[in-house]
């Protein structure tokens, strides 16, 4: 635990250091026009498809503006119940020494819900509605703890791949770009601290675990990484933009072969992570 406490005071520092604040930072425009990109075109979730190709380039662009409303929607409701766990576990006995750390990542994710939900409520008039469903169970010691901080390393290493590529990408719409590169910097910090708590959770407990514990667990984590990606794949999304039969394209999105290489290339990282401390065993099917 010292080194993660150590950790924490600088991150602390660096927190402090970069404070933004959420309602100055951007200059929110009265409108949008969709026909502009918003999201780079190799990220949206039907490229190269056989129906992404048939698409003009205004179909295109108008499709990027909603894939990008989903994806602001998934960080959204990625970013509440990290919220919520994060305040439920703050001052606890096993996380009561990285409470300041914790108020800043409080913060910052709050923020990112002012930044996300701010792109959406205005430009598009809604959240995305959230598709995961988490139902109650009984755990081994430490078993929650790990599975919530393991959950948002995941979510969050996916996420930022995505952040990462369209904060540098000039052709996107401007507080598109902002929003994804001020999410980035943030979270590059959430990330070290979360691959550390991770590391430590799954030493200190791992041990008094039973083999099905720590079985259900590695396919409980390959399972979730295959349901944070469906949740590209918003039937909603394609019905907004106008495209016929959403629900065939998320099937055909999903089975094709330069989609499915997209998916394994953006987790990679992740999965290498999680493979290299035995929390999964296998690759997941992607």
């Amino acid at each position: 635990m010292a080194s993660i406490v150590e950790l924490a005071k600088r991150l602390c520092e660096v927190s402090e250091k970069s404070y933004l604040n959420p309602y100055t930072y951007i200059t929110w425009q009265e409108s949008m026009p969709k026909e502009q990109w918003f999201m780079s075109p190799e990220l949206i979730s039907i490229y190269g498809t056989s129906e992404y190709d048939k698409l003009d380039l205004k179909q295109k662009q108008i499709l990027s503006f909603y894939e990008s409303v989903n994806f602001f929607s998934l960080n959204i409701h990625g970013e509440k119940s990290l919220v919520e766990g994060i305040a439920h576990r703050l001052y606890s006995k096993e996380l009561k020494d990285l409470a300041p750390y914790l108020h800043h990542f409080l913060d910052e994710e709050n923020k990112h819900m002012i930044y996300f939900g701010g792109f959406c409520q205005r430009y598009a008039g809604k959240v995305y509605r959230n598709r995961k469903l988490e139902i109650p169970r009984e755990y081994a010691k430490g078993e929650e703890d790990f599975l919530f901080f393991a959950r948002i390393l995941i979510f969050e290493e996916l996420v930022d791949f995505y952040n990462i590529r369209m904060s540098t990408d000039e052709t996107l719409e401007a507080i598109t770009r902002q929003i994804n590169l001020v999410h980035h910097l943030e979270e590059a910090r959430h990330l070290v601290f979360g691959r550390q708590i991770v590391e430590y959770l799954f030493e200190k407990y791992s041990p008094s675990w039973s083999e099905k514990v720590r079985r259900n667990i590695q396919e409980y984590l390959a399972a979730y990484i295959v349901t944070t990606w469906k949740e590209y794949y918003n039937p909603d999304v394609y019905t907004d933009a106008g495209l016929p039969e959403p629900y065939d394209l998320v099937e055909s999105a999903w089975n094709t072969e330069s989609c499915r290489a997209h998916r394994k290339k953006v987790s990679a990282k992740i999965i290498e992570f999680l493979k290299e401390r035995n929390m999964i065993l296998e690759e997941p099917v992607l």
